[in-house]
């Protein structure tokens, strides 16, 4: 008989428990209450019942006493329920504490019902007592373990399509493969586990729910024999990246699609679902960039009731600082882009966190001073995040214009606006390729910087600006094109294997951002720490691993550095020095300034320059500020 017939004809069995479970289902709360207290008064009677018979022949029972024991022992169990909550428990999730905690109340109950009934001219044995309310208790949990049991057969019964069932394995049998397998078999879903893996030898051999930990990796072979393995779930939060690489490497070896455990808070709090979905591994596993903790008590005293505006918001970095500081209960969020989908498809994100925080929608260009103006003065905003500019570097080479007017003359109206509206703080979005840029991307991003500290000199608002590197999957960034083109069958092109940059993931960048701009003070430019520099060559080995390919089926190429672009990128100058930290993740940088005044001036003499040479004017500013 093959896997799925023995699957199949498990499910049979399971249609009677689904009837027997949805017939309990369709009780109210006090209806339920009421069959678990009978259940649990028959666990008593069962408990004293068995007392009585054990010590026949030891003691002389007067049968009324006993009667009278059980009684008064349900009232006092009725009375502990009550006072420590046991009734409100769901069954079904009982866990060992719980339980232990129902088998004391039985206890205790039937000792304390012993000593009152002396008060009724009824002795009872201590040994009586105590012998009922251990079988009583016994009973108690072994109903409410078979509860859990059946309502397992419930869940597992919603698999009415075995050929719809993957097969998954569970690499990691420590605390999170653990609790990923109890997760599992709660909401089993389409999927089935058959087997764990662990490289530690104690625990091979064992189980876990009653799944075995057959071994190793080196034992894939064998599983995938008797077994159609779609994918496996690494459940090891702690993996180094070098571990990840050699056991995705040996799934690549089966067609295994690895996956990883979700955060365990998630799957405690049962947000994570197996019908949703696991996540896969992504690249930001393999470069090995570990969860920043941060203090966040400042960061909901800076934001709580507040009125914040974020420019760009429908972008990578713009959508996901709406989403990080709606978790601390901003008054409203005014939602500014220029593109109406990308706005649209945020606001809709939104709209669905329970949250009383109200999210406004607008479509406006950071070109547009009076709109921006406006905006901010009738709304009263308290704090701006702006994070709309262009960011492709040969884009940008290509459009020098578009430069100007979007990064350079659009940060120039927001830090405007923000000063004659009277708005309490702005904080711009920088980047590394603001550092001695060859292109003018790079260079209209430094511009900016210069804008917004100039102008922090001049406003009684605060101004600063939070430089970073790359972000892992964002609008424009190298991993969708490597993607698309490992999705074609290669080659993936690489400018120059000699390339590096620095990487941070979308959430981690946006958090810091928003962390940096409540310890400003006026004027900083905050550099994250962006972790050690990767090679792009390296990146693209990676992901063509995470394909499922080699480089043998998939090959790395060389194309040759695109116009603007760098070999290696910096977060600071020789010059500019570190001047303070405030993390162990944000430095201050001792950024060079200028008067606001020379800044605009030399912005408003390019009006009229042909592309070529405005490139050039802006690369050349932007250098030659950064040495004075």
């Amino acid at each position: 008989m093959n896997k799925n017939s023995k699957v199949g004809d498990r499910l049979e069995k399971q249609n009677s428990t689904t009837v027997f479970v949805k017939w309990i289902e369709k009780m109210n709360n006090i209806q339920k209450t009421i069959v678990w207290l009978l259940a649990d008064f028959i666990c008593l009677c069962i408990g004293s019942a068995s007392a009585y018979i054990f010590y026949w022949n030891m003691i002389s029972p007067r049968l009324k006493g006993y009667f009278l024991f059980t009684i008064v022992a349900f009232v006092i169990y009725i009375i502990i329920s009550r006072v420590f909550k046991l009734n409100m428990r769901i069954n079904r999730y009982s866990g060992v504490r719980d339980l232990f905690s129902l088998f004391m109340a039985f206890v205790l109950s039937g000792s304390l019902s012993g000593l009152i009934t002396i008060f009724f001219d009824f002795m009872i044995a201590l040994r009586f007592m105590v012998l009922a309310g251990i079988v009583a208790g016994i009973i108690g949990i072994g109903l409410r373990v078979l509860w859990q049991n059946i309502y397992l057969l419930k869940d597992q019964s919603r698999r009415t399509q075995t050929d719809d069932i993957k097969q998954i394995i569970v690499i990691g049998a420590g605390d999170g493969g653990s609790l990923f397998v109890e997760n599992h078999i709660r909401n089993p879903q389409d999927t089935e586990v058959v087997a764990i893996l662990d490289e530690d030898p104690k625990k091979q051999g064992k189980s876990i729910s009653g799944i075995k930990v057959a071994g190793n990796l080196s034992q894939l072979e064998a599983i995938e024999k008797d077994y159609d393995i779609d994918r496996a779930i690494i459940a090891i939060p702690s993996l180094t990246p070098e571990d990840y690489e050699r056991i995705i490497t040996e799934l690549n070896k089966y067609d295994i699609k690895p996956y990883k455990m979700p955060k365990v808070e998630d799957v405690i709090t049962g947000v994570y679902q197996m019908n949703h979905g696991p996540k896969k591994v992504d690249i930001g596993d393999l470069l090995g960039r570990k969860e920043i903790q941060l203090d966040e008590s400042h960061l909901r005293k800076e934001i709580e009731g507040k009125t914040i505006a974020i420019t760009g918001a429908g972008g990578s970095i713009g959508s996901e600082i709406t989403r990080q500081i709606s978790r601390f209960n901003p008054k409203r969020v005014l939602l500014i882009g220029h593109g109406e989908n990308s706005i649209y498809l945020i606001y809709q994100e939104l709209q669905q966190l329970d949250t009383m925080t109200e999210f406004v929608p607008v479509i406006a260009d950071v070109q547009d001073y009076e709109r921006i103006y406006e905006l901010f003065k009738e709304e009263e905003v308290d704090i701006v995040y702006h994070a709309a500019a262009h960011k492709h570097v040969p884009l940008m080479e290509w459009n020098p214009e578009e430069a100007l007017k979007n990064n350079i003359l659009g940060s120039y109206n927001v830090a405007k606006a923000v000063d004659q509206a009277k708005v309490g703080k702005m904080v711009m979005i920088s980047t590394d390729k603001a550092v001695r840029p060859p292109n003018v991307m790079g260079a209209s991003k430094r511009v900016a910087e210069l804008i917004v500290t100039g102008m922090n000199k001049q406003s009684d608002s605060i101004f600063c600006a939070v430089r970073f590197g790359n972000v892992l999957g964002s609008r424009g960034s190298v991993i969708p094109l490597f993607e698309k083109q490992i999705a074609a069958g290669g080659p993936v092109t690489v400018t120059d294997f000699r390339m590096t940059r620095y990487f941070m993931t979308i959430p981690e960048a946006s958090r810091l951002v928003v962390f940096a701009g409540a310890h400003a003070e006026g004027g900083e430019v905050f550099i994250l720490n962006m972790g050690e520099p990767v090679k792009i060559v390296d990146l693209a080995r990676k992901l063509i691993l995470l394909s499922g390919h080699t480089e043998s089926e998939i090959p790395i190429v060389e194309a040759g550095i695109r116009p603007g672009e760098k070999l290696y990128e910096e977060l600071l100058t020789s010059g500019e020095l570190v001047e303070e930290q405030i993390d162990e993740n944000i430095f201050i940088g001792k950024v060079v300034d200028k008067p606001l005044s020379e800044t605009v001036e030399f912005v408003e003499s390019l009006n009229d320059l042909h592309p070529r040479k405005l490139k050039q004017a802006i690369i050349d500013f932007a250098n030659h500020s950064a040495e004075q």
